[in-house]
């Protein structure tokens, strides 16, 4: 709990209205896309970077710890108060700064909403490719403190790609601007891709600078089916030695085209293993489709039972629709679900996908998986439900051996969700004890008191072979007297 002395301090900070401290104001704080829960002891909302750097100054005087907040999409428990104290919610700082035409690049707060970015940056003219699935809640701040994704970062990149300046504020409330409008920049330390993926554990992002890029005029999108998924592993490596890089190359599994199927009734073929979504674009329309039948020659070479290429734009976000829905779908399927955010070499996808199922059955749970191809990026889902005894021990045991699979085929924990507190204790076997030791003495560095994000990121080492889901789920015992 805060005293009295701390809470009147926030008010002065950022005003009256702009602090929340009741217990039913705190439960709106306490979770984010995950299912863990605990709540802060205040919220606070700032308006301005010196807002921000004063709150800063307040919590590390008084050791308190000091939880960064956007939108709360974490779907790797990146924003829950584990130990309490503030929630600072970064969501009224959500000004697009400017949009500059001649530098194609965008100033912006970290509150925006990404969606709202890109349709701006659009109406201007210009583009901003990365597009996580949350694009439509999640904001740019916590797209660069997790270095969000999507399924443009094949050809584009993912989120720090287009990071061209930040301004970051520290534990003790020093205000860093780092970088700015120039394309090239090498004088000191790359400390922008310090802060990118750091997951609010280094510091506070209150400003971005944005590289943008043409807005391409012209795109195809295709649909591949595969009766057998080695195939369409196969495949793409085919498209992608065939000279064409093509914008998006998402995969969806067997039981994830059955859980769309079911939901939207679109006549996606149940008995297929595997789907693959291509899409290319360009300012060439005939460059465009040209690249777009290369890529279909060559999921018909490997196996392809069907290749259809959407012939109007109505077809194409038909196409589109059963991609964009696989979450939701596969979510009606049980009570509860996790998605999880794995990364192997992209030879190495049908192997993992295979382990994947194998690790379902052998747990007792339905694996659905999609995910990004094209670079090997999985997201492997977990259907459960979290009221039967014994449930979340099985689920955080699969949860590890899906975890030990990615690395043993050489892969890592996460590709853009982050690590937060689901993936922490297996930093190390990820890593390595030297490079970990690294990242500690960094954040001793910046955060000696370690106030910013506890309790993310880093192994605790007090759950030996478990994932830590099961030591990070303190519930809202306190406010509502259930679990």
């Amino acid at each position: 709990m805060l005293n009295d002395r701390t809470l009147r301090d926030l008010r002065a900070i950022v005003g009256d209205d702009y602090v929340r401290s009741g217990p039913a104001q705190l439960i709106a704080y306490s979770y984010d896309a995950t299912f863990q829960q605990a709540p802060p002891d205040a919220v606070a909302l700032p308006r301005t970077t010196e807002q921000v750097a004063a709150v800063l100054r307040l919590a590390n005087n008084a050791s308190i710890p000091v939880i960064p907040r956007g939108a709360g999409t974490s779907l790797a428990g990146g924003t829950i108060p584990l130990t309490g104290g503030i929630v600072l919610s970064l969501t009224r700082m959500n000004t697009i700064k400017e949009i500059d035409l001649g530098n194609t690049c965008a100033v912006v707060e970290p509150g925006v909403v990404t969606a709202a970015f890109q349709a701006a940056v659009e109406k201007a003219g210009l583009f901003y490719p990365p597009d996580p699935a949350s694009l439509n809640q999640s904001t740019l701040g916590g797209n660069v403190a997790c270095n969000a994704g999507g399924p443009r970062g094949l050809k584009y990149g993912s989120t720090r790609d287009y990071v061209l300046g930040l301004t970051v504020a520290l534990a003790d409330g020093r205000v860093l601007r780092l970088g700015g409008k120039t394309i090239k920049n090498v004088s000191g330390y790359q400390l922008i891709q310090l802060f990118a993926a750091s997951e609010g554990t280094l510091g506070v992002i209150t400003g971005i600078t944005l590289r943008l890029v043409p807005l391409p005029r012209h795109r195809s999108t295709a649909v591949a089916i595969f009766p057998k998924l080695d195939d369409a592993g196969d495949a793409v490596t085919a498209v992608l030695g065939s000279g064409v890089l093509p914008v998006t190359l998402e995969l969806m599994d067997q039981l994830a085209i059955n859980a769309v199927e079911d939901y939207l009734h679109m006549g996606l073929p149940r008995d297929a293993e595997a789907l693959l979504l291509i899409e290319q674009d360009g300012n060439s329309q005939v460059a465009v489709q040209q690249d777009i039948e290369t890529v279909a020659a060559a999921c018909k070479e490997t196996g392809a039972s069907n290749v259809r290429v959407a012939t109007s734009p109505e077809e194409r976000e038909l196409l589109w629709r059963a991609r964009r829905a696989v979450s939701a779908a596969i979510g009606r399927r049980a009570p509860n679900k996790i998605g999880e955010d794995v990364v192997v070499p992209r030879s190495q996808v049908p192997e993992m996908i295979r382990r994947v199922r194998r690790i379902g059955v052998e747990h007792g749970f339905e694996t659905p998986i999609f995910g990004h191809a094209g670079d090997g990026n999985l997201h492997p889902n977990f259907l459960f439900d979290r009221r039967k005894p014994g449930e979340m021990e099985r689920l955080e045991k699969a949860a590890a051996a899906v975890f030990r699979a990615a690395l043993e085929l050489g892969g890592t924990l996460s590709g853009e969700h982050g690590i937060g507190t689901l993936k922490r204790e297996f930093m190390e076997d990820a890593l390595g004890p030297d490079t970990l030791g690294v990242m500690r003495a960094i954040k001793q560095a910046l955060d000696p008191k370690g106030i910013l994000n506890p309790g993310k990121k880093f192994p605790t080492g007090t759950t030996g072979e478990h994932s830590g889901f099961l030591t990070a789920l303190p519930m809202l015992d306190s406010l509502t007297g259930e679990e």
